[in-house]
């Protein structure tokens, strides 16, 4: 009987050990997909106000809309790198979220590159806001959240295994263009994350750095992806997988080329080669483990200026144009709302999306307190606030941290960035005992 018991013992190690061996280890899954994010015709274009309310008159090159989807455990993620000038209006992620709430998606992160020769997004289909005026740039507006929802579906629909690696170096390109100190300081981070297939194969490479794309003249109409789209080009090359482009916290930063580079699109392959490199670093970091956790968070701030008094309505007309701003005021009717989207790929890579332009500094002060080998910050994700710059830069004054430009509560950019860092140490269950 003894002997019997052993045998019953040994027998069932040897079944579980089984199981255990064909049990398949866990894994990311993701998929990729793209689409064109052009206008069809021409409609005013986003980023300069000099232009006023002035059409675009053609195509220097397409702009496109980049996504990754990725899952781990059950838990879903769409990630998307638009060659727009901002993340999508209140209204739009109202409805690219309703599209995709049959898909289980736990969060959704929908950035705008920044570029300059990008489409006014915030017009509407009501009288004084677009109607009649600009009906081509309205009949834009409606389909592009549609258009959206289409290529993260597209993505969710082609997920497959991969293992998700990331790297980091400085590099100086960039500059900033704000602050009066000396020496100036900036963000010249530069972080790639790699997702490959089972095999090894790259699936596509994204990249994440700060600086305004605004390397193409102000006085070009033509729509362009400025240096990101050309940054893609020289990485898609070289690695034979689509890339994307996630611009950091660019509020203050702008371009420095080398000396022996010259214009945007020379620029965005220099930047282009710089992430080759790290593509190749990336192959050979430690994976990131399979998991997902997000975090979705809304706040609400009062503002420094009256967008809504109309001496107020009248000069924001006047530099931009009237119809674009009956819009903006609108969105930002009774304080400011916005809502920052906090992912956590394993324990491994934070990233921390901001509807609008923060300065530079919240990024370095992210990575330092964040205990995270990667901790990114992602600017002008899922809407847009104008800027968020530090207390430091708004008590400088100037472009980017004056009440007309940065109308939001003074310390909002610091407030949401702590509740994203509690979030990311929370997520890695950091706060024992909490209720």
């Amino acid at each position: 009987m003894r002997s019997a018991n052993c045998a019953s013992v040994v027998g069932l190690f040897l079944l579980s050990s089984l199981a255990a061996a064909v049990e398949p280890a866990p894994t990311f899954r993701a998929g990729v997909a793209s689409c064109d994010v052009t206008p069809a015709g021409p409609t005013p274009m986003w980023g300069y106000a000099a232009r006023h309310d002035a059409l675009s008159n053609g195509v220097h090159d397409p702009l496109i809309a980049k996504v990754l989807v990725v899952e781990a455990g059950g838990t879903k993620l769409a990630i998307v790198g638009m060659d727009l000038g901002r993340g999508p209006t209140p209204a739009m992620m109202a409805t690219i979220r309703a599209a995709l709430a049959p898909r289980g998606f736990a969060g959704v992160m929908i950035c705008g590159s920044h570029t300059h020769h990008g489409p006014v997004i915030e017009l509407t289909d009501e009288p004084g806001r677009g109607r009649g005026k600009f009906d081509a740039a309205v009949a834009y507006a409606r389909e592009l959240p549609e258009t959206i929802a289409r290529a993260v579906a597209e993505a969710d629909d082609r997920l497959e295994p991969a293992t998700i690696r990331a790297a980091a170096k400085d590099v100086p390109l960039n500059r900033n263009r704000h602050s009066k100190r000396s020496p100036k300081s900036t963000d010249p981070r530069l972080t790639v994350i790699r997702v490959d297939r089972a095999d090894g194969s790259p699936l596509t490479l994204l990249v994440n750095f700060a600086a305004h794309p605004v390397m193409r003249p102000s006085g070009d109409l033509t729509f362009s992806a400025d240096y990101p789209g050309a940054m893609r080009a020289a990485i898609e090359e070289g690695l034979k997988a689509p890339a994307m482009f996630l611009q950091g916290a660019g509020g203050d930063m702008s371009p420095n080329s080398p000396p022996d580079v010259k214009g945007p699109d020379e620029f965005g392959r220099a930047l282009g080669l710089e992430a080759l490199t790290l593509a190749e670093a990336a192959k050979a970091a430690e994976p990131v483990r399979p998991a997902i956790a997000v975090t979705t968070e809304s706040h609400e701030f009062g503002t420094r200026l009256d967008l809504a008094n109309p001496l107020n309505k009248i000069l924001y007309g006047r530099a931009f144009f009237p119809e674009l701003v009956e819009n903006v005021v609108s969105e930002y009717a009774g304080g400011m709302r916005p809502e920052t989207t906090t992912a956590l790929l394993g324990d491994s890579i934070g990233l921390v999306g901001l509807p609008g332009e923060p300065f530079h500094a919240h990024a370095t002060r992210l990575r330092e307190r964040a205990d995270l080998p990667h901790a990114l910050v992602l600017g002008y994700c899922n809407g847009h606030f104008l800027y968020f710059p530090t207390i430091e830069a708004t008590s400088e004054g100037g472009y980017g941290a004056d009440p007309r430009m940065s109308p939001i509560a003074l310390g909002a950019g610091e407030r949401m960035l702590d509740r994203a860092l509690i979030a990311l140490y929370r997520m890695r269950g950091k706060f024992p005992g909490e209720k």
